[in-house]
């Protein structure tokens, strides 16, 4: 691990003004740690200072809040704590479920919702400095999964510059409820919706997130809606325990009378980014559920899936998998 500068924060203001005075801009936050101090252990990850915010737990980025309007999480809450939350788990049982089948509960205990969001991918070619060709690490150096081993690579988002799967579980969930995120600066404050945070990697897979310097994430707004309850996450992986996904589905359904009125769909473990199925939410629309819609729906979004060879099998899983989600939210009793 590389030297670096440390600074303990006590309040917001205090973390940005540290952050912004690094004048080479790489600074990172320091939340939970779980994916950051790996990185930097693996020499991925040089930043130049380390601000940590674990102190300002005790202020409202620690706290999670309902009210009239919706769900707001504090981007230092924990995940074990959001996953446990009763309210969240009869209200949003999309958002308890996709944290519990995250990681290990020791890591849960330990790492925060802001932090988990902008995890990075698992692509070993990133993650071993050894591999050269890598355009998240190195712009311009090539993608050495295009055409070496991709088995759990995306299928959707892809660029000719990179494949590289998004492998949180937690951002299905919120951009399938349509949630916003608050985000603090030196330029101030601003909210924008989930949907706008990561960006697919097209030319510059290197910028994977539209946070600009030294702002950091403050919490989640997840508005109430009729369709929060009928809400589930089905994750599919190798093994049952501390794996991520080759394929998820994040699903909320609003339906009456067995008819979809509305249906929120995100896909993970198959995109580059947090993957919202909006063309398969459109093929739900006003249709009852069943075995052949829910099929029209699955081959709706994966229309333009792309496999590079180890990884073609992820095209029909992801169908699958969506399929069986879909027909277990519809048949939910609550």
């Amino acid at each position: 691990m590389r030297t670096f500068f440390y600074e303990r924060a006590a309040s917001p203001t205090e973390a940005i003004h540290a952050a912004t005075a690094i004048t080479d801009g790489n600074t990172s936050y320091l939340a939970g740690g779980t994916t950051l101090v790996d990185l930097m252990k693996l020499d991925v990850m040089r930043p130049s200072a380390i601000v940590d915010i674990n102190p300002l737990q005790h202020t409202h980025l620690g706290r999670i809040d309902f009210g009239p309007n919706g769900l707001r999480l504090g981007a230092l809450v924990r995940m074990a704590e959001a996953a446990d939350h009763p309210e969240i788990r009869n209200q949003y049982p999309v958002i308890a479920q996709s944290l519990q089948l995250a990681a290990s509960q020791q890591l849960r205990n330990m790492a925060s919702l802001g932090g988990n969001v902008l995890q990075r991918t698992r692509c070993t070619y990133f993650r071993d400095v050894a591999y050269t060709e890598c355009n998240k690490r190195m712009l311009g150096s090539g993608c050495a999964a295009v055409g070496g081993v991709n088995r759990r690579h995306a299928v959707l988002g892809t660029s000719d510059h990179c494949i590289a799967t998004y492998a949180g579980d937690f951002a299905q969930a919120l951009i399938a409820l349509d949630a916003a995120v608050e985000i603090a600066g030196p330029r101030g404050n601003r909210t924008i919706p989930f949907a706008a945070l990561h960006r697919k990697p097209e030319d510059t897979p290197d910028k994977e997130t539209t946070l600009h310097p030294a702002e950091m994430i403050v919490s989640f707004l997840v508005p109430a809606a009729g369709w929060t309850r009928r809400s589930l996450y089905l994750k599919v992986r190798d093994r049952d325990s501390y794996e991520f996904a080759l394929a998820s589905a994040a699903v909320a359904l609003d339906q009456q009378n067995g008819i979809v009125r509305n249906a929120r769909i995100a896909l993970g473990g198959v995109a580059t980014v947090p993957w919202r199925a909006m063309e398969a939410e459109a093929a739900l629309r006003g249709k009852p559920m069943n075995e052949q819609n829910t099929a029209t729906a699955a081959d709706a979004a994966f229309s333009n899936a792309k496999g590079n060879g180890h990884n073609d099998f992820k095209i029909e899983l992801g169908k699958r998998t969506l399929r069986r989600a879909l027909l277990e939210a519809a048949a939910l009793e609550i």
